[in-house]
């Protein structure tokens, strides 16, 4: 029986730092078709007001998908857009003043990195995924700490012991449809992938590779 989750398993899209909107929705809306089942909106480098246009235009793509719309860093933001949550790491604020802010009905994942501790952590403040990596070298962020299966492994055990539906366990760094396999095998509920998938010659068939280890 597959565990009842508060994120859904599988493919987790993470947006490429483009500022052409129309060549993101075009790759978001391919990857839909190959099996994406959420979407992460991350920029680092736009300007305010070109990121609210963009990042609504994001949510309400995913919505005609039916792609959950996760924005990166900034919960103010994801209220401002109405995404469907949030997805903060260390240095983004409070999990428990971002979920009193959002609410109940809105998803909040968070940064793990490479250790259990911060899940065990995040889950008092009723997180919905703890993700941790990266778990192979990652050319988006090449300084990123190194996280193990065996990290992957102890997350599991750590959701596992909360109610169900339970929080998700999601891996990311590096990953591509080749080496996603051994992170799902060692516990990943989902996979969250930029180049791998956004930057490969077919989009759709590159998701549909990720989407099929989860069937």
């Amino acid at each position: 029986m597959t565990d009842q989750l508060r994120f859904p398993r599988g493919l987790y899209g993470v947006s490429p730092e483009w500022d052409d909107t129309a060549q993101m929705l075009a790759a978001l809306s391919a990857a839909a078709a190959g099996g994406m089942r959420a979407f992460q909106w991350r920029r680092k480098n736009v300007a305010p007001d070109a990121a609210i246009e963009q990042a609504r235009q994001v949510v309400q793509r995913c919505r005609e998908l039916g792609v959950l719309s996760i924005i990166n860093d900034d919960w103010r933001l994801a209220a401002l857009v109405d995404a469907d949550g949030v997805h903060l790491g260390r240095d983004d604020g409070s999990l428990a003043d971002a979920r009193v802010a959002l609410g109940p009905g809105r998803i909040i994942g968070c940064s793990c990195y490479n250790d259990p501790s911060l899940a065990e952590r995040a889950l008092l403040a009723d997180v919905d995924y703890v993700a941790f990596g990266a778990m192979y070298p990652s050319t988006v962020k090449p300084e990123a700490v190194r996280a193990l299966p065996e990290h992957l492994q102890q997350a599991r055990r750590i959701v596992q012991a909360t109610e169900y539906p339970r929080p998700a366990v999601v891996a990311i760094g590096g990953i591509t449809p080749d080496n996603a396999d051994a992170v799902v095998q060692a516990g990943a509920d989902s996979v969250a992938i930029i180049s791998g998938i956004f930057l490969a010659p077919d989009i759709e068939a590159a998701a549909r590779r990720c989407s099929a280890l989860f069937d």
